[in-house]
């Protein structure tokens, strides 16, 4: 036998990690050429905002699909299959003509990448203990903004070296078929991995949630009529419906907004950088204090709701950039805000676990995420108009205000009710 891997579940995380940079790195590799494409083809704010809802639209349906298949498939496989299929679309995008390929080949993309969250939510409530899930969804999810701050200088660096925007997208795609390699020599249930410990193995599956009756033999996930009627299915949904979208106009729009206020986009690479920076940050500390407060003896669900109640005041630290053209207290307010917001995210990312039988997981994370895109779809959309009527202002005033019905949905659903007490969900 192969001699055991200590803190295997610790790589398993770093696997998830890397998955979910090269996922933003190719997402962002559009956004990042967005002011070059929109001079070469001549679109308006509103053309380019139609790009960005192509995949917004297979993200979001994609999300519930890819989410119960993975849960039928199991990890190894459904998330295998995301990143080869939104690998190949990557690349393909290097091949589009104008408005309507580059909306196909996003379409595409988003299909595949919505399997990423579901996939990832589950494996962490495969490979590790409740009081660790804040640290492990934190370091996945955290991927995000790192794939987001290295996107502009990858993808500056290739469209200067080769004077085309194509190969960009080209180079970029292929960071997921070497993660693939990793991934597939690496990844098995803890319960059957031959590389894992017998002390590790145990320390896992004692520290799972408390099961619930009969999960130990089931193996399908629950009928979407018995999640849909859940209050807690619902506190999980609204809340990601009313958070991503904020963090979507950062990811999407924010190039094409620091243009608009007149700054040149190679001499604002470090302003560029600074938000997914702290939303880096904002990640671990969420992840950590609520993982911290756990362990101290507080409540999961309490851990996880003073966390949300920190988020939504940090992301109203948009309202002040409406007022300033200063590029330092633009790129600071966005900073706080996107810290609040990973902050709060995590913890968003961390209930479909705390809450539902293993097989479920990414079930409930793939409706949450389809929940998410709707809200994403609709921002983008009243984005692109009100950026060309009026001006980028009312768009961040929103942006700070909607994170309270997140937070709303968070402190009245997520709590234990009479489907806790009947054993259809974990108490929290």
């Amino acid at each position: 036998m192969s001699r055991p891997i200590r803190h295997l579940r610790w790589y398993i995380g770093g696997l998830l990690f890397l998955s979910t940079v090269i996922n933003y790195i190719d997402r962002q590799t559009l956004a990042v050429l967005g002011p070059y494409l929109k001079t070469e083809y001549q679109w308006t704010n509103s053309d380019f905002a139609l790009v960005l809802i192509a995949f917004r639209v297979t993200y979001t349906i994609g999300q519930t699909l890819a989410g119960r298949a993975i849960d039928r498939l199991g990890t190894r496989t459904g998330l295998s299959l995301s990143v080869l299929w939104y690998s190949i679309a990557a690349m393909a995008t290097s091949l589009a003509t104008g408005l309507r390929s580059f909306a196909a080949f996003r379409l595409a993309l988003g299909l595949g990448e919505a399997g990423n969250w579901p996939g990832a939510t589950k494996a962490v409530s495969e490979w590790f203990p409740r009081r660790e899930t804040g640290w492990a969804v934190a370091l996945f999810d955290s991927g995000s903004s790192i794939g987001g701050a290295l996107a502009p200088w990858i993808v500056l660096t290739i469209y200067h070296a080769f004077g085309s925007w194509r190969p960009a997208f080209l180079l970029t795609g292929l960071l997921g078929f070497v993660w693939l390699i990793a991934f597939r020599a690496l990844y098995r249930r803890p319960e059957d991995h031959p590389r894992l410990s017998v002390e590790e193995r145990e320390y896992i599956l004692a520290n799972r949630p408390t099961p619930i009756e009969g999960e130990g033999q089931a193996q399908q996930p629950l009928p979407y009529r018995t999640l849909l009627r859940l209050r807690q299915t619902w506190g999980y949904i609204l809340s990601k419906t009313f958070t991503d979208p904020v963090w979507f106009f950062i990811t999407d729009w924010f190039a094409v907004y620091l243009v608009a206020k007149g700054f040149k986009l190679e001499e604002s690479l470090m302003g560029f950088w600074v938000p997914f920076l702290a939303a880096d940050l904002g990640n671990f500390f969420g992840g950590g204090l609520s993982s911290y407060l756990i362990a101290r003896g507080w409540r999961v669900g309490t851990a996880r709701k003073a966390i949300a109640v920190i988020g939504t005041a940090g992301m109203m630290c948009l309202v002040p950039t409406v007022w300033s053209d200063s590029f330092v207290v633009i790129v600071s307010c966005f900073a706080v805000a996107t810290f609040a917001y990973a902050a709060f995210s995590t913890i968003i990312l961390n209930l479909p676990a705390d809450l539902f039988p293993s097989a479920s997981v990414a079930s409930v994370s793939g409706m949450g995420g389809t929940g998410a895109g709707l809200g994403t779809i609709g921002a983008i959309y009243l984005t692109g108009w009100v950026a060309d009527s009026y001006s980028f202002e009312p768009i961040l005033l929103g942006a700070s205000v909607v994170p309270l019905i997140a937070l709303a949905a968070v402190l009245l659903l997520i709590r234990n009710t009479a489907a806790t007490r009947a054993g259809v969900v974990h108490d929290i």
